[in-house]
């Protein structure tokens, strides 16, 4: 008896659909009217958004989350693009590899204030005073959150493809765009795929930066969870801010459901070597696709058009050794574009920091620097004392990991604002430093980098390297010293540098606390620059960004890099 029931609805009999595939439909044409919707509402003029006023009415808060979720979904698949094709070339070009990855070091150290501050004005002329240019902010902010350390973790994949799957790509003669997707992409989806969970989490973290955004006298309020948990905070609204906890924790729910565990089921197939003695992850939402006949179709025409494109990139004999040169070239007109467009930023951003600043201002902001960079090192340190042997553990056990995935995606989407009732009563109450307990703010949500990167790198870990520790009898720290450490240390290392860079961000976050009409300051460079961009002071504000992209530059160069090299060279499987 056939395992599917035919219907009769809309023409459908003839593709044996089954009910899910009706359920799809409903939905599809749910999202698209939603769609529809919204994008009527882009073309109205920004003051409509002060005409139709936030509501704490927990009944707008389905919708609030669905545009949330639409902005954040945008981004993510912006930061993907961006992702695979900047890491690409990052990666596989050494002379364009040495600026792009100290960019991205850059980028990572900015502030998402910073990334407001400079395009807001930007946006806004782009979409001509409409609603569309505030969503273009929302979206942009969001992305910065997102796209950097999805970006590193393609290019540390690509970096460490173990030497044989690069030989037999060889022996196959396979084509540069057949190797990128049926060697390269296939082996950084595991890690990209955790990180992609990051990075969604990330942008839950910034999501009240992004959507309720001030700069100086330009002032507006985007319909989401982030605008709703800012005009909570703003009312001292406990109630409120509970129920935006709890619309967060089902969104996240949802799209771990259907979203990150399918993708984490269907990437099992990629892992370098399969381990019979593993359980495989499961995704109901997967086990329906693979059974459905409309998704069936969807993934013929999708392979379809990749064969098309494999044959369009298909490189002839006659032509094959005239393609590496015209790659050069046209990598070192890119090259050219880059500096070009860095060099004219670099000669503005110094001329308003030389002409304007002074000695004193400078040492100050030099000062502040340098109590930010400190907590930075205490929190990261102390996350992987943590967080590294629970990621260890968690990685060598898929059935813990399906567990872990969805709480540590909800803790890491946890936004540091919705402490600050806690932080500011606590810290009042019992006369505490705000110097020094509002610091565990900043690593809150950047921590989980390093557990969900050290996750990937366990689970990639070899089973002939652990069946071997076990035959030996190695136990204990020698356990921990020759296998475990070793083998997450690439994954580690990429973790840590994400997370360091993200600290530096949330400091503009966690060292300034507001409770309503309270308001608690850690010392530090974070507080600066959200001083600055409140008060609307572009050069305080330029100022800042440029001394926190000096220090997270410097670090990264002295002792992050140095540790990715040597985590490169010395522990890839090869």
């Amino acid at each position: 008896m056939s395992s599917t029931r035919e219907v009769d609805f809309f023409g459908l009999r003839r593709l044996n659909a089954t009910p899910w595939d009706l359920v799809a439909i409903v939905l599809v044409i749910g999202l698209v009217a939603f769609l529809a919707r919204t994008s009527r509402e882009l073309l109205q003029p920004l003051a409509h958004l002060e005409a139709i006023p936030l509501s704490l009415d927990p009944i707008h808060l389905p919708e609030y989350a669905a545009r949330t979720t639409l902005r954040m979904l945008t981004a993510l698949a912006v930061s993907l693009a961006f992702s695979l094709s900047y890491a690409t070339w990052a990666a596989k070009n050494e002379r364009a590899g040495r600026l792009l990855v100290p960019i991205l070091d850059v980028l990572q150290s900015v502030p998402i204030l910073g990334f407001i501050s400079i395009t807001v004005v930007f946006f806004l002329t782009l979409g001509r005073g409409r609603v569309i240019g505030a969503e273009l902010v929302a979206i942009f902010a969001i992305f910065t959150s997102q796209a950097w350390n999805m970006a590193f973790s393609v290019y540390q994949s690509l970096r460490t493809v173990p030497t044989e799957l690069r030989e037999a790509a060889d022996s196959f003669h396979l084509t540069p765009w057949m190797r990128f997707w049926q060697l390269e992409v296939p082996f950084a989806m595991p890690a990209l795929v955790w990180n992609m969970m990051m990075s969604m989490s990330g942008g839950w973290f910034f999501v009240v930066a992004a959507e309720a955004i001030t700069v100086g006298n330009t002032t507006f309020a985007l319909p989401g969870v982030g605008s709703y948990i800012a005009l909570a905070i703003e009312h001292r609204d406990l109630a409120a801010i509970c129920w935006a906890i709890a619309t967060m924790l089902v969104v996240i729910l949802l799209y771990d459901q259907l979203l990150f565990r399918p993708l984490v089921a269907w990437m099992d197939r990629f892992r370098v070597e399969q381990d019979p003695g593993l359980e495989a992850p499961r995704s109901w939402v997967l086990a329906v696709l693979r059974h459905s006949q409309l998704a069936g179709a969807a993934r013929s025409a999708v392979r379809a058009m990749f064969r098309w494109s494999a044959r369009r990139r298909a490189v002839p004999a006659q032509r094959a050794t005239a393609e590496p040169r015209r790659a050069r070239r046209g990598g070192l007109l890119a090259l050219v574009l880059v500096l070009a467009a860095l060099a004219f930023a670099l000669r503005h951003i110094f001329a308003i920091l030389i002409e304007e600043t002074s000695l004193a201002a400078a040492l100050e902001v030099f000062r502040l620097a340098l109590l930010t960079m400190t907590r930075v090192f205490v929190l990261i340190a102390l996350a992987s004392v943590i967080w590294v042997p629970v990621g260890v553990w968690v990685g060598l056990r898929p059935r813990a990991a399906a567990i872990a995935q969805p709480v540590a995606q909800f803790l890491a989407a946890f936004p540091a604002n919705l402490l600050f009732p806690l932080a500011v009563y606590g810290i009042v109450a019992w006369h505490l430093d705000a110097n020094v307990w509002l610091s565990p703010l900043m690593i809150l949500g950047t921590q989980w980098y390093i557990l969900f990167n050290v996750i990937v790198g366990a689970a990639a870990m070899p089973s002939e390297l652990r069946y071997a520790a076990d035959n030996l009898h190695v136990g204990g720290w020698l356990w921990w010293r020759k296998v475990a450490l070793p083998g997450v240390f690439p994954y580690y290392v990429t973790g840590v540098i994400t997370a360091s860079g993200g600290s530096w961000n949330a400091s503009i976050v966690a060292e300034v606390a507001t409770w309503g009409d309270m308001k608690l300051e850690a010392r530090g460079l974070g507080a600066y620059i959200a001083d600055a961009t409140a008060a609307g002071d572009l050069h305080r504000v330029a100022l800042g960004i440029a001394t926190m992209c000096l220090f997270v530059v410097v670090i990264n160069r002295v002792l992050w890099r140095p540790l990715y090299d040597y985590a490169e060279r010395k522990f890839r499987l090869s």
